[in-house]
């Protein structure tokens, strides 16, 4: 296997540990392109997952995206999709893809345990009928996956008796305002409090 999935850095340690021949047959066997019915149905089961992004110049961010099972969603065969809800105004990871559209999302289901890891490049959208497919999103992200693979999950620890958040955005609920909102240090800077920074 080759260049497209392991680069000089990754052989590197392979050939160090002689893990080479275990990484290729992984990728062959386990790699893809294309969601399984089992990837899709385990996707949409999960109320969360990570979002790796990095900006222009390579620097990583990394963070969490929750919502109610079924937020994300499998759009095609090699595509998904998810809402970036109200938040804290900073857009790191969307301001991120419209830098560098390379993302790596991984899912985790805790108890299972099962992780998925789905490496693509995204786009943000911000039309009509793709807000209408997600309640409650402000914008919508399309990741077109590059690779699609499974994770050890070895070392996932349990977590027994979580339950869903109370501010996720779903029909027929309205999410509580967010309490980090009411700072006074903040209170002349939130969306529609004042005057739009100029650039």
């Amino acid at each position: 296997m080759s260049d497209g999935v392991y680069h000089h850095g990754m052989r590197d340690l392979q050939d160090r540990f002689d893990t080479r021949r275990l990484a290729d047959r992984l990728d062959e066997q386990l790699g893809r392109a294309v969601f399984t019915e089992q990837d899709k149905a385990f996707i949409e089961s999960r109320p969360l997952f990570f979002l790796a992004t990095a900006d222009a110049q390579g620097r990583p961010d990394c963070s969490h995206k929750g919502g109610i099972p079924g937020f994300v969603r499998v759009t095609g065969p090699g595509e998904l999709e998810f809402p970036s809800y109200d938040g804290n105004g900073q857009f790191r990871s969307l301001g991120n893809i419209g830098a560098n559209p390379a993302v790596g999302l991984l899912f985790i289901d805790f108890e299972a345990p099962r992780r998925l890891r789905v490496n693509g490049d995204a786009s943000v959208l911000d039309d009509p009928v793709a807000l209408a497919r997600h309640h409650g999103a402000q914008l919508v992200v399309r990741v077109i996956a590059r690779r699609i693979f499974p994770n050890c999950p070895r070392y996932i620890h349990r977590s027994a008796g979580a339950r869903l958040s109370d501010d996720a955005p779903r029909p027929d609920h309205q999410p509580p305002a967010a309490a980090w909102k009411s700072m006074p240090i903040l209170a002349d800077v939130l969306p529609g409090c004042g005057a739009k920074a100029t650039r």
